[in-house]
């Protein structure tokens, strides 16, 4: 199923082509209602020839729907940056203007190419009978943060003067992940949640005995630190600090176009607190809520600086927002190290999690089923 995805997809050049080359397609309420029309028909198109052996999760219809897009997408950074040519002239101009900015083509690109890869590897877990949860709120994080920091640039940013009918298909794209967000967290853990004496044993050492949780908490703070900066930055602080900062290491915080200022609000407000949680959780024996924020955080994380550095980086930006030649390595290294940290920390929680599970009884302990009191094995199911 994930080959006829995968080819499937890819006629979504030929829709593209054409529209290039007919003029009448080319409106802006035309281009919305071909939109619509397309997402329409390509799910009536998995939906019919799934009839014999639907599939068990309905998210399989989401993932084929997106594998579709994420070609258009593709297709839009690759013809911005002059790569190819002849299919989105029309759509710079009447559908999408703001796509042609530096962060939109990053956003584009991480689109085309790591969503679609996801895609295909959930369409194939899925049909194989097999779970997904984990690459799911990787999905769910990363397209979450993705799409509302782009909706909400948009809107905030020099274009909010030129939205077009076809804005209002973006927020298919915010929904979906929030919706899918919400049924994979709800769904059983592909791991038991009770421990036995290892996670005993695990929950009993003090911080200082753990030296990876130790370096993971200090990096935790760092990061705490750096969204503060960063988040004050994008209010306009007076602080010193603050025009220190964005006029010598990160002036593209400022830029017109409004995608990296709400990308620090974004950061600020939610991912503040998140990072502040998993310092806890990493203290605090027993959270076991932290195998699946660490991996929804680090999915949002990844999409979000990577759009950030490409966009700072890229030569549309226009050279007064730019990364400053003389710090470069200096931003570069503490932004790579900064998108590295929620990783660090979902690849800790997930390869030796007896710290941050429940702990059974043992033999002869009461009040729970003897089935409890064996020690928990870490298979995934």
């Amino acid at each position: 199923m994930e080959t006829l995805v995968f080819l499937f997809s890819f006629s979504a050049l030929g829709i593209l082509y054409a529209m290039n080359n007919i003029p009448e397609f080319q409106e802006p309420y035309v281009i919305l209602e071909i939109g619509v029309a397309v997402l329409l028909v390509v799910f009536l198109f998995y939906f019919l020839i799934t009839r014999g052996n639907p599939p068990k999760d309905v998210l399989f219809f989401v993932f084929a729907e997106f594998s579709f897009t994420c070609v258009i997408d593709l297709a839009s950074a690759l013809e911005y940056d002059g790569i190819i040519s002849g299919f989105m002239e029309f759509y710079q101009k009447t559908g999408e203007p703001y796509l042609g900015t530096a962060y939109a083509i990053m956003m584009c690109y991480w689109d085309g190419i790591a969503h679609f890869i996801m895609y295909l590897v959930m369409i194939s877990r899925i049909t194989d009978r097999k779970a997904y949860r984990t690459l799911g709120l990787i999905w769910a994080g990363s397209l979450s943060a993705n799409m509302s920091v782009f909706i909400a640039g948009i809107v905030a940013g020099k274009y909010g003067s030129e939205i077009r009918p076809a804005f209002w298909l973006n927020f298919l794209f915010l929904l979906m992940p929030v919706c899918g967000a919400v049924t994979l967290f709800t769904r059983p853990k592909d791991r038991p949640l009770i421990g036995g004496y290892n996670a005993q044993h695990a929950q009993s050492m003090k911080l200082v005995w753990r030296p990876l949780d130790l370096i993971l908490v200090l990096l935790l703070l760092a990061a705490m630190a750096f969204t503060i900066l960063r988040g004050l930055v994008a209010l306009d602080s007076p602080l010193e600090a603050c025009s220190v900062y964005l006029r010598h290491y990160e002036p593209y915080l400022k830029d017109p176009v409004g995608y990296p200022r709400v990308m620090m609000l974004h950061l600020f407000f939610y991912g503040l607190p998140l990072l502040g949680a998993f310092v806890y959780g990493l203290l605090k024996p027993g959270c076991t809520w932290m195998s699946d924020w660490t991996v929804f955080f680090a999915g949002a994380m990844i999409q979000c600086q990577w759009a950030h550095i490409g966009g700072s980086l890229h030569p549309r930006t226009t050279a007064p927002f730019r990364i400053p030649n003389d710090v470069f390595w200096c931003v570069l290294v503490a932004n790579l190290l900064y998108a590295a940290t929620p990783i660090l920390v979902a690849l800790r929680v997930h390869s030796n999690p007896y710290f941050f599970l429940k702990i059974a009884p043992f033999p002869g302990q009461t009040g729970l089923p003897n089935s409890e009191e064996k020690d928990t094995k870490y298979k995934e199911k």
